[in-house]
């Protein structure tokens, strides 16, 4: 009978505990500015509220929610978006064993999320940028084929990877050794290969058809425009090519660089590709983008492309990313325009279900203490999946501990 109490014990206290689990804070955010980065445009004294992850309202007649925050005119935006890059994959660049973005023998079916580490210190100063989930690119290997993007949000926690296998990516343009030609040409046959692969299994019975590999998986997901093909590439020459093969498969595109597109920008936005471009490139680096320019995300954005800003280079660096918006901001972007190429216009590219304010939406938000493209402007408060959390980083506690006074040892604090 004692052994049954405990039992029945257990299991009370294990509903009790499930039922904790699943009740979620309902938040409202109250005398906002809202920035939805929709059709709705910007809305004054505003209230967005969020429960279980998502917004689920916006300027509600009554206002019903567990905590109720009252922003005081404050701007309140999606959380941005950053893309490209080896974030939770390269904790320091110089130390090859914290390094897991590449592998010689990567091909296109190269899965990094595996190695992603949600605890990299790099993810809670990213935070401090805004930056509330990201587009995660490996390097892939000697491929042409780079390997799969994933999705992680910045929340540090375990399971902050949203999606596996997101896009396909391949590296195009000039090389060191041999022509371009021939990795346009293999991405051709590929395609076709698997078009008429998939046209012969049509007529066979499902007993006599062979299960396709991983590899013609992938392209088979291309074909079908479940995933995106993103391709690095800057040359007019290459992108045009891309844009034909676009056309000839159904693919779903994304350019990545692509300085020569303000020449060809007609074409691209007819053909409806966002361009993910860095704002700050503006000397060439090689005989492929001699028209890099800080002007072009304006001019791009002005001819009707779609825009999707990254910070190249440095993981380290991506919580400088609304920086990177503020200087295309400079050189003839709209705030507007500069918002969207940081948070709509990625999650279009990529598929994700963030990037706006909207009902439905995944309550991504950041509460800025003033415009998010100025240098002194700093996050009030964020908001990943609808959980709120710190800006406090590393570098913080590295600070308070060389600066504040302390009984431990002199070596300890100097």
């Amino acid at each position: 009978m004692k052994h049954f109490k405990l039992f029945k014990s257990s299991l009370i206290a294990l509903a009790l505990a499930s039922s904790t689990a699943s009740y979620a804070e309902s938040i409202a955010i109250t005398n906002a500015t809202v920035h939805t980065v929709t059709e709705q445009g910007v809305l004054e004294n505003a209230t967005v509220v969020f429960e279980n992850g998502k917004v689920t309202a916006i300027n509600p007649e009554t206002i019903s929610a567990d905590t109720i925050i009252d922003a005081e005119g404050k701007i309140l935006t999606p959380g941005l978006i950053g893309s490209m890059n080896q974030l939770g994959l390269v904790e320091v660049s110089a130390v090859s064993r914290s390094r897991d973005a590449s592998d010689k023998k990567a091909d296109i079916t190269f899965d990094a999320s595996l190695a992603f580490n949600p605890r990299s210190t790099v993810v809670s100063h990213s935070r401090k940028g805004g930056i509330t989930s990201n587009v995660v690119s490996p390097r892939g290997g000697e491929d042409m084929f780079k390997g799969q993007t994933f999705v992680a949000d910045l929340s540090g926690e375990f399971d902050s990877i949203r999606v596996n296998n997101n896009s396909v990516l391949i590296d195009l343009g000039a090389k060191s050794e041999g022509s371009r030609a021939l990795s346009l040409q293999n991405l051709q046959f590929k395609l076709e290969d698997a078009v008429k692969a998939q046209e012969k299994k049509g007529t066979k019975n499902k007993k006599e058809a062979k299960e396709p590999s991983r590899e013609e998986q992938v392209i088979n997901a291309l074909l079908a425009g479940d995933k995106a093909l993103v391709a690095h590439a800057d040359r007019a020459t290459d992108l045009l090519a891309l844009l034909k093969i676009k056309q000839q498969f159904g693919l779903d595109l994304v350019f990545v660089g692509a300085a020569d597109a303000v020449l060809i920008a007609d074409k691209i936005a007819q053909a409806k590709v966002t361009v993910v471009m860095n704002a700050l490139d503006n000397l060439p680096t090689s005989f492929d983008t001699l028209h890099s320019s800080l002007k072009n995300a304006a001019k791009l954005t002005n001819a009707g492309v779609k825009v999707a800003l990254s910070v190249s280079g440095d993981t380290h660096k991506l919580y400088e990313l609304r920086f990177h918006a503020g200087n295309a901001i400079a050189n003839g972007l709209s705030a507007d325009d500069a918002l969207a190429a940081v948070t709509a216009n990625v999650a279009q590219a990529f598929n994700l279900d963030s990037g706006t304010i909207a009902v439905g939406k995944t309550a991504d938000l950041v509460l800025w203490s003033a415009d998010p493209f100025e240098l002194s402007t700093q996050v009030s408060q964020m908001w990943i999946n609808g959980e709120e959390y710190s800006t406090i980083s590393r570098q913080d506690a590295l600070r308070d501990r060389y600066t504040t006074s302390s009984d431990m040892p002199r070596s300890y604090v100097k």
